[in-house]
């Protein structure tokens, strides 16, 4: 089976499926895949690798905003306690950003290996009912009016055909989902040869994380926790291909021209070469078929934002598919995944690179910008705070239409609700929620929605009626009391009508 309109050649038919597959079991698959399980919506995983949590993971950090969202699926304090937390993120040389007066529950980051939040993200899945199919390869896609048929290839080489109602692709930077379906990815490599090993230190770092670029070199370095640390280099006038081989002597060298120091690296389980590019699919959809994660977009490591910026795109196109399965959204709902993404992916995009290139500022008109900024966020409070809105993912708002409340589309922090409970706590059962004034239930005008909204109110004086989407975010907001019936018509907008129409 071949292309988005090509014609199955699998040696079976296709399985009768009414639900998603998810294509690729990393930190973006898996939250998506527990999200739709825990939903009721039936889900299968694709993983052409083995079934084993890799420990070669490039992502090391945890931002706030993607730890809010774990939060929201009673994951994040099990984390916590796993990884070790980081109150300040330097950037490079001198330029830092304090978090402890970051508006969140998370104010640091978490440094953690991707991995320990691919194992947190599996396990919740597998318990919710998500089919796992390891050891097997998507070999095409058809799509059609009512679905999609994926062919696969498993660990003997059987072919079969699966069918589902929609698929995502979650299966990194090559793709096969991005390919079949016929999308580009344009962009660029921006820094090549770089170079990534697992090593134990013979002298332990002052910092938890440890990153800095000197003349033509940069480095990083990481703990893993386990007495091994990862290390990432690059030094700009030596340009090999990724299949040089490479040996620890170079790790080194590159480490000692960018920190001063190589920490005396030995024990190296583990070494490889890549290239960092800046690349974005022009679509994050095509009729049925979407993209997320490293299919989506890919960005420089600067700042940490590549798995963080994935795990968002997740839980926005989850509870959106699960609106539309269960009957309770017209399909168009599915595209506002793009318009509120794509944006996000393309500022990533920005702001990753921009931060390697004045990292590695080598003109004096660029040095004299890193200079300009560095001052401007370490001294001036308005940029200071954008900056870290930013990096931590908790700063961007989702486009509303013209003349809706203020808050339409921007974050809602974990405030506090009456009963003593957090507003992400409310949020773990996958519904939107609504808050209240304390006094004004209005229930009256609450349509049944038992099994879509959390009905609470504020533990302050706030006046402010809210409606929370499931992924955090404001979908309808009054400062006053709304006017009879105006609430039943804005609950009745974003939730559907009652009673819930079947899975179709």
């Amino acid at each position: 089976m071949t292309g988005t309109n090509g014609n199955p050649t699998d040696t079976t038919g296709p399985t009768d499926h009414t639900g998603v597959i998810v294509v690729g079991s990393g930190p973006t698959g898996l939250l998506l895949a527990g999200d739709l399980a825990t939903a009721g919506i039936p889900v299968t995983v694709l993983e052409k690798r083995p079934r084993k949590i890799s420990n070669l993971s490039r992502a090391f950090a945890l931002h706030a905003r993607s730890l809010e969202q774990l939060d929201a699926r009673g994951l994040a304090d099990e984390l916590e306690a796993t990884g070790r937390t980081l109150d300040r993120l330097r950037l490079f040389g001198r330029l830092s950003i304090d978090l402890t007066a970051l508006p969140s529950r998370f104010n640091h980051v978490l440094v953690l290996p991707q991995y320990e939040v691919e194992k947190a993200l599996a396990r919740r899945a597998v318990e919710a009912g998500a089919g796992f199919r390891y050891d097997t390869e998507m070999t095409g896609l058809v799509q059609d009016a009512d679905g999609v048929t994926v062919g696969t290839r498993g660990p003997d080489g059987r072919t079969e055909s699966l069918r589902a109602a929609y698929v995502v692709g979650a299966d990194g930077m090559r793709s096969a989902v991005r390919g079949a379906i016929g999308l580009p990815f344009p962009g660029k490599s921006v820094i090549r040869s770089v170079v990534l090993a697992d090593v134990k230190l013979a002298e332990q770092p002052d910092e938890l994380l440890t990153v800095s670029a000197m003349g033509d070199a940069f480095a990083f370095l990481a703990p893993f926790g386990d007495g091994y640390y990862r290390v990432i280099g690059w030094h700009r006038g030596h340009d090999v291909p990724d299949t040089e081989p490479l040996d620890l002597a170079e790790v080194k060298e590159i480490t000692r021209l960018a920190l001063g120091r190589d920490y005396g690296m030995h024990d190296a389980r583990w070494m490889s070469r890549f290239h960092s590019d800046e690349r974005q699919a022009p679509a994050y959809r095509v009729g049925r078929v979407f993209l997320a994660g490293d299919a989506a977009h890919v960005h420089t490591p600067a700042g940490g934002q590549g798995m963080n910026t994935g795990l968002q795109d997740a839980a926005n196109l989850s509870w959106k598919l699960v609106s539309v399965l269960a009957g309770h959204a017209d399909p168009a709902l599915l595209d506002t995944y793009q318009s509120e993404r794509h944006p996000v992916g393309k500022a990533v995009l920005r702001s990753s690179g921009g931060l390697v290139r004045l990292a590695m500022a080598k003109r004096p008109w660029t040095r004299a910008a890193r200079a300009a900024l560095t001052g401007l966020v370490s001294h001036v409070g308005p940029a200071r705070r954008r900056a870290t809105a930013q990096v931590t993912g908790i700063g961007y708002r989702y486009p509303a239409p013209r003349g809706t409340h203020p808050l339409t589309g921007t974050r809602v922090p974990d405030v506090r609700l009456a009963d003593g409970s957090r507003l992400y706590e409310a949020l773990r059962d996958g519904h939107f929620v609504l808050i209240t004034p304390a006094h004004e239930p209005f229930s009256h005008e609450l349509p049944p929605h038992p099994d879509r909204l959390t009905a609470a109110h504020w533990a302050s004086a706030r006046r402010t009626t809210l409606l929370v989407r499931p992924d955090g975010y404001a979908a309808w907001a009054s400062d006053t009391t709304p006017a009879p019936g105006a609430l039943r018509s804005a609950l009745t907008a974003h939730l559907g009508p009652a009673p819930a129409r079947q899975l179709h």
